[in-house]
């Protein structure tokens, strides 16, 4: 049986190989509204709600994972939010190849696999070479935000920041209360919040250099 053909996404989602260079953010946005990436989008809940709460900024969400990222753009090109877009790939390629220096206004990080096992934490996507391309791509005052409900990869995040000297002093952000059972950054969120189990936050600010 022949498979269906995919549904042509773009510019909701599409994949690195459809990008020539850097982003020009304006050209690719159509207009000159600041821009954040976060870094593991996977099913775009965060993205399709602060696109929503926050129209006057850009979004891409990067995930690679492709059919997650496909099902995350599905959901926005179907509001057409034209301030929210999916790129499937590599982020640490994304990053350090694809986004032009001090481009950036802010950086999330929620919930990435925390592949537990000692022989697999080299796959962890927060790592030092993921921060010094966010210390590159952010402009003077943007953030770095860092979510997780694993204390000891929050602790091991943290102390690579912290001593970073580019950020500045790390705060917590406060932990809201949701207006709807969709009204998480992911679905890990919403599970370990409805079990009562804490959630490890950051947020720093990249400093003048």
């Amino acid at each position: 049986m022949a498979l269906a053909p995919q549904i042509d996404l773009r510019p909701y989602f599409q994949i690195l190989a459809d990008i020539e260079g850097p982003f020009d953010w304006q050209e690719y946005f159509g207009n000159d509204h600041p821009v954040e990436v976060e870094v593991g989008a996977g099913r775009g809940l965060f993205l399709f709600n602060e696109g929503r709460r926050r129209p006057e900024s850009n979004f891409l969400g990067i995930e690679i994972n492709y059919r997650e990222g496909r099902r995350a753009a599905l959901r926005v090109a179907k509001r057409e939010m034209s301030n929210v877009r999916f790129l499937g790939g590599d982020a640490k390629v994304v990053l350090g190849e694809r986004i032009a220096s001090a481009s950036v206004a802010g950086v999330h990080v929620y919930f990435p696999d925390p592949w537990w096992k000692r022989r697999h934490k080299p796959r962890r996507v927060f790592d030092d070479f993921l921060v010094e391309h966010i210390r590159r791509i952010l402009i003077p005052g943007g953030k770095l935000h860092f979510w997780t409900d694993v204390e000891e990869y929050f602790d091991v995040a943290v102390k690579m920041v912290d001593e970073h000297p580019a950020f500045g002093p790390r705060t917590t952000p406060p932990e809201r209360s949701p207006e709807n059972d969709m009204d998480y950054h992911t679905s890990f969120e919403r599970k370990k919040r409805k079990l009562g189990l804490p959630i490890f936050r950051a947020e720093w600010c990249k400093l003048e250099e």
